[in-house]
């Protein structure tokens, strides 16, 4: 897909933004890629793609937050891949980059050896699309989001 890369950390622009990046807090550094993300092709994800289900960032939605009971704010984990991604020092996911509506949330920043997955707590208030890109080092950023009503 089509998008504004930061050309020093990698920041994908959802909001199309290119002023400054909200990440390395530098002004000026991007650059419209044409393969800056990939979008699930969910036939293949739930079918027999390997790679898609390696890399494509799925959601649990938790209504009842883990960390602040009985505030009604709400969980969102995140797991890169149906099935598991390695997690090896030449192949594995770097990153995963949160945003809400397009904006810039949260970037988790991961090395070899730890499972691909993040959770961020929302508030209750929260509501509209998350969106996610989770960045392997060998297949590139991969994109999905899903609705918080």
């Amino acid at each position: 897909m089509k998008g504004l890369v930061c050309k020093v950390c990698g920041y994908v622009a959802l909001d199309g933004k290119k002023d400054w990046c909200p990440v390395c807090h530098l002004e000026n550094v991007f650059e419209e890629k044409e393969d800056a993300y990939k979008l699930p092709d969910f036939k293949v994800v739930f079918g027999t793609g390997e790679t898609e289900k390696k890399h494509v960032p799925m959601f649990t939605i938790v209504q009842e937050c883990g960390l602040f009971q009985d505030t009604g704010c709400i969980d969102v984990h995140v797991k890169v891949g149906e099935i598991a991604h390695p997690t090896l020092s030449e192949h594995h996911i770097t990153e995963i980059v949160f945003y809400i509506d397009n904006k810039f949330v949260s970037k988790i920043i991961l090395t070899a050896n730890i499972n691909p997955s993040a959770v961020i707590h929302l508030n209750s208030k929260t509501k509209g699309k998350v969106q996610v890109i989770g960045n392997c080092n060998i297949h590139g950023r991969w994109f999905n989001e899903v609705e918080i009503k």
